[in-house]
């Protein structure tokens, strides 16, 4: 009961928010739909008529439809940047089988003395097609877009993993949280929204198939031949609706180009701190702002960075040094700083504003019974038992040179198994004691709420990671009081300060919430 009234809570008090991302998701993956149709259908027509595309066609759409829509997501991001494009395509792509194989299936599968019958009558071959084959086809086509239409709500939830919005927000933040209430969130209105997509197109199946084919088809059904009951009247509506859907998606989609765009990695305090410089942004100047916060890991930020499609968001000094320029790593804050802001204006036309103050660095933590147990006081200590461990890194540290792959070189550490596990839900492994060990930043909130010990760096590993705003020249160049008004963030967030804004929003505040408090509370926003 008390679950309940928690989620109850949580609902009212994000309830705009959940409007909001539930239009975002409805929008992204109706578009997403008609371009499916509108490419799948004429496609099933056309293999149906030259018979020999009918192989190559189905093979290249189950090779789609066979590729992880994360790896899919990862082809697309070099090429169309973060945000909606990418996303629809991705939905699109995998939408596209169930269509093109019944469309194919359905024109094939006709009565042959049917077709004979309207030959006899004389009916040219796209006659025959569309007043016989397409008709009585419908059913199935039919058949095949609702199972499309469906699968896509599920899958443009994976949308928010690169910017685009969308019910997937909430599920990712709330997985990053370990904070249920918030996957519900996003989930149940995903789910019910898949439910009505169903229901509508089913709808819309009544419509415009034949009265003679009808599967389902009343007995006591009566024909209605005034215009408001006539199919006319109905297809007529159910295109305004959706045209009207489709053109605040396309204005969306278009954008206007006159903003400046705030991103943000995949973790509560980046988020945080996408949110406080937009709303510092906002209340500083008149610009349009937009917040691609959430984003995913370094690369997929820093890349959105690079094609332009995010103007600034704040990075960490010893990832810009050792992950994104390849250097080798260094104990000194400033040459740390000094190298990484020198080489970002001239390698990427990048600037690195001041640091905000904290140094995030990353930290090895464990439970307090497991340290007692094992005598564990620093990262060597850990390494003599490392083989009998199981560590739940993210897959961003996993994969970094200053990372896992550096930290067992230096250590000379490895562990009986390494599994990637992102966000709050290493947090929940370490706790089931699924994991062991786990990689942290210094100022996050859950190892205060987990109660873990951390282990030191004895042996200096680990860079300086300062926070700092990173924005395009280009960006400056447009908006030139922009540095300024980031400048008012410099040293204002000690290490302790930004654990205590974390912790907020771990335990459920949102993070605009948590970011607009505290600047008030130092007199820069009103």
């Amino acid at each position: 009961m008390n679950s309940f009234n928690s989620f109850m809570s949580f609902l009212v008090e994000r309830k705009s928010e959940i409007i909001d991302l539930t239009l975002e998701h409805i929008q992204l993956t109706l578009f997403a739909i008609v371009i499916a149709i509108a490419i799948a259908i004429p496609l099933g027509i056309l293999i149906v008529r030259y018979r020999k595309l009918s192989v190559p066609v189905i093979g290249f759409t189950n090779i789609v439809q066979s590729i992880p829509s994360l790896a899919l997501l990862g082809f697309l991001i070099p090429l169309l940047g973060i945000g909606s494009k990418p996303a629809i395509i991705m939905v699109v792509m995998y939408s596209l089988l169930p269509i093109v194989k019944n469309t194919f299936t359905g024109l094939t599968n006709i009565n042959p003395a049917l077709v004979e019958a309207a030959d006899g009558m004389g009916l040219t071959n796209t006659q025959v097609l569309l007043k016989v084959r397409f008709p009585l086809a419908m059913p199935i086509i039919m058949s095949g877009i609702r199972i499309s239409s469906v699968t896509a709500v599920g899958l443009m939830t994976i949308a928010a993993f690169i910017g685009a919005g969308g019910l997937g927000y909430l599920v990712f933040s709330g997985v990053q949280t370990v904070n249920n209430n918030m996957i519900l969130a996003g989930a149940i209105p995903a789910c019910i929204l898949a439910i009505l997509l169903d229901f509508i197109i089913g709808k819309v199946e009544n419509i415009v198939v034949p009265e003679g084919i009808k599967v389902n088809h009343s007995k006591n059904a009566t024909k209605n031949n005034s215009f408001f009951g006539s199919k006319k009247f109905k297809l007529i509506t159910s295109g305004l609706v959706l045209l009207i859907i489709m053109s605040t998606l396309i204005t969306s989609f278009i954008g206007n180009k006159n903003k400046i765009v705030v991103g943000s990695k995949n973790f509560n305090e980046s988020i945080i701190l996408g949110d406080m410089m937009s709303s510092l942004i906002e209340a500083k100047t008149d610009y349009k702002v937009e917040r691609k916060l959430n984003l995913g890991g370094t690369n997929v930020v820093f890349t959105a960075l690079k094609s332009k499609d995010v103007d600034l968001y704040v990075e960490y000094t010893g990832t810009c040094l050792v992950n994104i320029l390849k250097k080798p790593t260094m104990t000194d804050p400033t040459k740390v700083y000094d190298v990484s802001k020198k080489e970002f204006a001239s390698k990427f036309g990048i600037d690195i504003l001041n640091p905000i103050g904290f140094n995030n660095t990353y930290v090895i933590a464990v439970k307090k019974d497991f340290a007692k147990k094992n005598k564990l006081e620093n990262i060597s200590d850990l390494a003599k038992i490392s083989s009998e461990a199981t560590a739940g890194f993210t897959m961003d540290f996993a994969n970094r040179p200053d990372g896992y792959l550096g930290l067992q070189k230096a250590y000379n550490m490895k562990f009986k198994s390494m599994k990637g596990i992102d966000g709050g839900l290493r947090y929940t492994s370490i706790q089931k004691n699924e994991t062991q060990i786990l990689d942290a930043f210094s100022t996050d909130g859950l190892i205060q709420k987990f109660d873990l010990k951390l282990l030191k760096d004895d042996k200096q590993f680990f860079p300086p990671y300062y926070a700092v705003p990173i924005v395009n020249q280009s960006t400056l160049k447009k908006y030139p009081e922009l540095k300024g008004i980031l400048e008012l963030l410099d040293g204002k967030i000690n290490d302790d300060t930004m654990r205590k804004l974390n912790y907020k929003v771990d335990n459920g505040e949102q993070s605009r919430k948590v970011a607009e408090d505290y600047l008030k509370s130092i007199n820069l926003i009103d």
